[in-house]
């Protein structure tokens, strides 16, 4: 327990000192590094921390969720994004049975295509390609009966116009998981860091996206259905868009509400907080995923049209050496988002002879223990 104390201690300290130095919505840098890291994350309401499914994505999510079940399992993920953006996501990791520890990496990487160059009056100048990516390593370890810990080290880059900004970053998690009761809590600190390169050396770094992270899983024991729920941005307690001239604010149940600007809004705040999941297990094999996200829904529903937004569904389906996974997120009436990955268990698709068995290339090992 000395390590759980220690770790809350060093949560408060974040949260203290985030809330003074944060600035509100769309003032951050690398804000791809908020976006969902595969399908199966994105079906789970775009952020989870806490499910202790047979997936390595979710150790790009909480370092604590990487675990020796998980060697030598790689996820790649291409998908186009809105407007032409194409995102390529890659996952891999592996344990090492003499030091007891679990590593793992993790690639993110956004093409924005060819954008016109213009000046003020719209003559073009030709095209540039703004783009971003980041690359995570990190590595885990078991504490006591059901912990494990786990921390990353990340690097980003992005380049836009004729500049250029790099930013180093830390995520640190702890989980907590009973395969007894089959409850799973999470707690992660994502994005810890400071920008190495600005985009324009004449004025201060643009903060970094941090955010504190919680969440709780629950597998029924004889209905095969899970629960899951997750708070984000825990480090500030009011999240809301403040625009004056949208007086108009969209509920669960499809209506309008006349949002006043004064007032405490308590019920709108708390919730923009959560995002809601369940997993329907079906034979093992099948996965079906739904989520709802009040955030999203609040951010991009529009009062004339609310759609399905804050909405996001998945399947996944697991054929031993490999998953495939699908997801279908509802961000705005304007369409979803579709993405496909495909997972392999590469120890049971490689051997490499004696050499891998040096390594332990094609060793299984226990899930949970």
């Amino acid at each position: 327990m000395r390590l759980l104390k220690l770790f809350f201690v060093f949560f408060a300290f974040i949260v203290f000192g985030s809330v003074r130095a944060q600035v509100t919505g769309g003032q951050y840098a690398f804000e791809y590094l908020r976006l969902a890291n595969a399908p199966h994350v994105s079906a789970s309401g775009g952020i989870s921390v806490a499910n202790p499914d047979f997936d390595i994505a979710f150790a790009l999510q909480n370092p604590a969720m990487m675990r020796p079940g998980l060697h030598n399992q790689l996820e790649l993920t291409y998908n186009n994004y809105y407007s032409g953006i194409s995102i390529l996501n890659l996952q891999y990791g592996y344990y090492v049975p003499k030091i007891n520890t679990s590593f793992f990496m993790g690639l993110q990487y956004l093409n924005y295509g060819n954008i016109p160059a213009t000046d003020n009056a719209g003559n073009v100048y030709g095209s540039f390609n703004p783009r971003d990516y980041s690359i995570a390593l990190g590595a885990s370890k078991k504490y006591l009966d059901h912990w494990r810990y786990g921390a990353d080290i990340k690097f980003a880059y992005s380049f836009l116009y004729a500049t250029t900004g790099t930013a180093a970053m830390a995520d640190i998690g702890i989980n907590y998981y009973d395969t007894s009761s089959l409850w799973d809590f999470g707690a992660v600190a994502k994005n810890m860091g400071v920008m190495t390169k600005k985009y324009d050396v004449n004025q201060a770094a643009e903060p970094i996206p941090f955010d504190l992270q919680l969440g709780v899983s629950k597998q029924l024991k004889h209905v095969p259905l899970k629960f899951i729920m997750t708070l984000h941005h825990l480090y500030e307690w009011d999240i809301r868009y403040n625009n004056p001239a949208d007086l108009n604010g969209t509920n669960l149940l499809g209506t309008t509400d006349t949002v006043k600007n004064t007032g405490s809004h308590f019920g709108d705040i708390l919730f923009r907080h959560f995002i809601f999941g369940a997993e329907l297990s079906i034979s093992k094999k099948i996965i079906i995923t739904a989520s709802y996200n009040d955030l999203q829904r609040q951010e991009l529903a529009i009062s004339t049209a609310t759609g399905l937004a804050g909405f996001a569904f998945g399947l996944g389906v697991n054929l031993n050496k490999f998953q495939i996974h699908y997801a279908r997120t509802y961000y705005h009436i304007d369409g979803p988002y579709n993405e496909f990955a495909l997972t392999m268990a590469l120890n049971k698709l490689f051997a490499f002879g004696k050499t891998g068995e040096r390594i332990h290339w094609t060793n299984e090992y226990p899930d949970w223990e």
